[in-house]
């Protein structure tokens, strides 16, 4: 299939800051996958940093490989848990406030010492689903939801990413932000069972189903390898498909958009 098209995927979430070089073709990961924490209170100055070692990291493991151009020809995409329009932070979900308003582009792609693209990290999941998973080349609309330290949605139609839906904080059932009720971190917090969950996230399912008819849903984020104690979903008339990249969703969809965008001159954002 020739040489890798590699670029660089982070995906910043309100745990974990993870990436690896991806073979854009194909989602395959060349690299190892990297991890830190995420800094307590994910200040952004803080994030940055930790972004920018773990760029470092991942480009140095590239080049003992052998699988990499010259560190500013490979393209780098970052994911952050929010609204990204225009480059620009407008919402931050489990990490500081400070990043609403942010410019991330400019203080990732100076953190990283290239240009980056910023996505949302549920659409970098769409995106990794849609391109490379189970559910690719599906005609119609998949909604993608990421059930981790909050809930994640993207929303993709017949390939097109339509960008920066947050439906983890509708006000549903009496519950003024339905990630607090329903992401998979509540089972830890609350000490309920996969049942008990499970049983919540069947009634958000079915919420979207009316609200959304998407011809199917994708399940991803640290819930999904569980899917087999959980699936299917009672009420839930379209097909729920658990994800194929788990919790690499975000690294692959990041690199996959940030090797596209580079060729198209970077944009800010996918939602600029």
């Amino acid at each position: 299939m020739g040489q890798p098209q590699t670029a660089i995927g982070i995906d910043v979430g309100g745990t974990g800051i993870k990436g690896a070089a991806v073979d854009t073709r194909t989602g395959e990961t060349l690299t190892d996958r990297h991890r830190v924490p995420t800094p307590a209170g994910g200040r952004p100055d803080d994030v940055a940093r930790e972004v920018g070692a773990m760029v470092s990291a991942i480009r140095a493991e590239a080049r003992r490989r052998g699988i990499a151009v010259p560190d500013d020809a490979v393209p780098v995409g970052v994911t952050l848990p929010g609204v990204v329009r225009d480059g620009v932070m407008r919402t931050a979900a489990n990490v500081d406030p400070d990043w609403i308003g942010t410019d991330a582009v400019a203080l990732l792609s100076e953190a990283v010492g290239s240009r980056c693209l910023v996505v949302n990290d549920a659409d970098a999941a769409g995106i990794a689903e849609t391109a490379f998973g189970e559910v690719r080349g599906m005609p119609g609309v998949t909604m993608v939801l990421t059930f981790g330290t909050g809930i994640g949605s993207a929303l993709v139609c017949e390939g097109v990413l339509v960008p920066n839906f947050e439906l983890g904080h509708l006000e549903l059932h009496g519950h003024p932000v339905i990630e607090r009720y329903t992401s998979a971190k509540v089972i830890e917090r609350e000490g309920i069972s996969l049942e008990e969950w499970a049983a919540r996230a069947a009634r958000y399912l079915a919420h979207l189903e009316k609200v959304m008819n998407p011809d199917r849903f994708v399940i991803g984020g640290s819930i999904s390898k569980a899917s087999d104690q959980y699936l299917p979903f009672p009420g839930v008339t379209a097909p729920v498909v658990p994800a194929s990249f788990r919790n690499n969703a975000g690294i692959v969809g990041a690199a996959r958009l940030a090797y596209e965008a580079a060729r198209c001159g970077y944009p800010a954002s996918t939602g600029a």
